[in-house]
């Protein structure tokens, strides 16, 4: 089985992950952490889940700066991505990758309509860029722009279609003016695809790409089968050895940020963020804290087995060393020690937790026990529970509780069977099913 596994499965997998585009669009997307996180506290102290803290800081006046913050950070997450993604590309291509981002971003820019007419009055105002496109709505479009641009970009320079300067001229005044001809023929062809959506469809590519494309995929992604299918896929690509957390996160991340942000929205409309209201249930913080908390796989369960239960030296030690990590959400040390990878006895919680959990926090936030995220995040580091209660409140929080508990009693038979194993390894004795069941009915 890993001999077919090493052979027919894993090359068209990492062929896959490592092609230019996803690889752009991987490290393209880490650009936007930063702002991310730095945007989610202040939209948290906006918003915090404490009633008399919020009002606090409304009738002071510190919601407003607050929100100004989060205006100038997560909420044009789209503007980073479109940039980062053009600009991963082209260094992945071996040139400066600067210029191709500064020119993804005006594309990006010439795709938007410039203006926006009030619903109320009817006035148009013009000579403005649309923040509501620059957040979540946007992604979809900023990672096309991005990895058209960076193509692009790319082929000119492969194939040498440049103005070159004399070696002794800076380099940053060299890079300027090699970026001249291919951003004249992207920022020129922009302008038409502008002038064909606003003639023939009457509309901007911006509403195009939204309505056919990104409306849909996060339609199917903000589902019970999106949800299982996330946590399904996050453990499986870990079993084969490939950093399942990265891929799914980095092809779905922006998806998931956009339902995220798309709730945010709801709530600053001054509607109560339901299911009803067009509330999505499936977000980042839904991965993050649901699916992949105390690291791929919820293997929280499988540690506190080893570090309390576990009879063999090896998963004893093993489970001494995982479990301060396991805390921040760092499980590598299971995964490839135990091992995880490429084992089928232990793949089959690995993948069941996770899917289970997908399950239950799927209808508990469908039916209101738990109230939908907002776009407030965290670091991936932060441990279990005090994430919980900082995206969602002290109902979040028990419900990370309740999973994770759950988890523990998902892996209880499979680590106790790996362990037996190990244990009857250690003291020399035959892996028969009659000594490993003795040695678990001492355990």
């Amino acid at each position: 089985m890993n001999e077919w596994i090493n052979e027919k499965v894993l090359p068209p997998v990492l062929k896959f992950v490592n092609t230019k585009a996803i690889t752009a669009l991987r490290n393209g997307m880490l650009y936007t952490m930063p702002f991310t996180i730095v945007g989610s506290i202040f939209l948290l102290l906006a918003n915090f889940p404490l009633k008399s803290f919020a009002n606090w800081v409304t009738d002071s006046g510190l919601a407003v700066y607050f929100n100004q913050a989060y205006g100038a950070s997560f909420a044009i997450m789209s503007i980073f991505a479109v940039i980062g993604i053009a600009y991963s590309y082209v260094k992945t291509e071996g040139f400066e990758g600067l210029p191709a981002g500064m020119i993804s971003l005006v594309v990006f820019i010439l795709f938007m309509s410039s203006e926006i007419t009030d619903v109320d009055s009817g006035v148009t105002i013009g000579n403005i860029i649309n923040k509501d496109w620059t957040a979540g709505k946007g992604m979809i479009t900023a990672i096309i722009v991005g990895l058209i641009v960076g193509w692009v970009y790319s082929w000119f320079l492969r194939h040498d279609i440049r103005i070159k300067l004399p070696e002794a001229v800076p380099e940053n005044v060299a890079n300027s003016f090699t970026a001249l001809i291919p951003a004249a023929a992207l920022i020129t062809g922009a302008m038409f695809v502008y002038i064909f959506f606003d003639k023939v469809f009457k509309t901007t590519f911006f509403d195009f790409i939204y309505e056919v494309l990104q409306s849909p995929l996060q339609g199917v992604t903000d589902s019970l089968g999106g949800a299982l299918v996330l946590g399904f896929l996050v453990p499986l690509f870990w079993f084969f050895g490939v950093h399942g957390s990265t891929i799914v996160g980095g092809i779905m991340g922006p998806i998931l940020q956009a339902n995220s942000l798309e709730n945010t929205d709801i709530l600053k409309s001054g509607k109560e963020l339901t299911v009803a209201n067009g509330g999505h249930i499936v977000t980042q913080q839904f991965l993050d804290q649901f699916l992949t908390v105390t690291g791929a796989g919820m293997t929280l369960g499988l540690v506190v087995y080893m570090v309390f239960f576990a009879k063999s030296a090896q998963f004893k030690q093993l489970g001494r060393l995982s479990i301060g990590p396991a805390v921040f959400n760092i499980n590598e040390p299971i995964t490839f020690a135990t091992p995880i990878v490429m084992n089928p006895i232990m793949a089959i919680p690995f993948i069941l937790t996770p899917v289970v959990s997908s399950v239950i926090t799927y209808f508990a936030l469908y039916t209101g026990l738990v109230p939908l995220f907002t776009a407030v995040q965290v670091p991936w580091t932060t441990p279990p529970i005090i994430s919980g209660l900082l995206v969602g409140g002290w109902q979040a929080a028990l419900l990370q509780v309740f999973v994770l508990t759950l988890g523990f009693f998902i892996y209880l038979p499979f680590a106790r069977k790996m362990d037996a194993i190990n244990y009857a390894q250690e003291t020399n004795q035959p892996i028969t099913e009659e000594v490993l069941e003795e040695i678990e009915a001492e355990a």
